[in-house]
């Protein structure tokens, strides 16, 4: 187990390496720099701001420095407003942290128990209303789910108010999150249930005596939380810091919305922050995840 997880951390720290190099060079190769405005500033003065940030060195320094300094925690200033990114990150975190925990916990709850019940009433009407609804939301871009809400919650029937940084309300933005997760996840679940509850134990313990209650819940729904689990760990980590589009709509000063600002801003720094940040989220997941899989089912051994 030990061996594994060693193996596992300098796997993901490898991968966390190439995710960062890739995205240093994608960026510096777009044409342009973060210098660049409507009004356009002297050539003076774009050499001075470059040779302040280091951007006048050449490209495989820059990567080499910046780096080193990730490795000794600075992640360096923002281009546009000189702000620490650490302190951006860490005031901007805790409202998509929030925002995204409270998405998935629904949607793998709810998706979890549609799932369960669509298998368990399979052909009956409440399958086939389970099915139509989790296809719906499947098919429905989160972006146009949120607008529609907003429209018709915030501005049409005046139930819930606009967010407000002093008052803020996650209703929407959560239903906005959580609707597609919770539609394949509820498809997945649908589908590992069935199948385990076609396998060879569920017929002996059936045969046993066992009452339907324990069975559904001892033993097939525990055994088809697997794929659950797969699907669930990268999800977590994605819809924390890829929540862009839902807290843009909502005006969420979320993380999400500030990697926009940056993607827009050109903010070099802002913009490989937010990557690796992503980055390590999503290889601690799936991490998290496999150590899960042994929980969840004690036949699963590590090499």
């Amino acid at each position: 187990m030990a061996k594994y997880i060693v193996k596992r951390v300098l796997l993901a720290i490898l991968t966390v390496f190439i995710i960062c190099a890739i995205t240093f060079f994608t960026m510096h190769a777009v044409p342009g720099g973060p210098f660049n405005r409507e009004k356009a500033l002297s050539e003076a003065t774009i050499a001075a701001l470059n040779a302040r940030y280091g951007l006048d060195k050449p490209l495989m320094q820059q990567f080499f420095l910046y780096m080193k300094g990730v490795l000794h925690g600075d992640f360096g200033v923002s281009l546009k407003n000189g702000r620490e990114i650490s302190a951006i990150i860490g005031e901007s975190f805790p409202t998509s942290a929030r925002l995204g925990l409270s998405a998935m916990v629904v949607a793998i709850i709810l998706g979890t128990v549609f799932g369960s019940t669509a298998a368990l009433m399979r052909n009956k009407l409440p399958d086939r209303i389970i099915v139509f609804f989790s296809t719906l939301f499947t098919a429905v871009p989160s972006f146009i789910l949120a607008t529609l809400l907003l429209l018709v919650f915030c501005i049409k029937l005046g139930w819930l108010p606009v967010w407000s940084p002093s008052n803020p309300n996650y209703v929407l933005p959560v239903i906005s999150l959580a609707a597609y997760p919770m539609a394949y996840i509820t498809r997945l679940s649908k589908t590992s249930m069935l199948d385990a509850l076609g396998q060879d134990y569920i017929r002996t313990a059936r045969a046993k005596g066992v009452s339907r209650i324990k069975i559904i819940f001892k033993h097939a729904l525990r055994n088809s939380l697997i794929p659950v689990i797969t699907y669930a760990g990268p999800q977590i980590a994605y819809i924390i810091t890829g929540s862009m589009v839902i807290e843009t709509i909502f005006t969420v000063g979320g993380l999400g919305s500030k990697f926009v600002s940056g993607i827009n801003n050109r903010d070099y720094t802002l913009i490989m922050a937010t990557t690796i940040f992503l980055a390590v989220l999503m290889v601690a997941a799936n991490l998290i995840c496999d150590l899960l899989y042994k929980l969840v089912d004690p036949r699963i051994k590590y090499d």
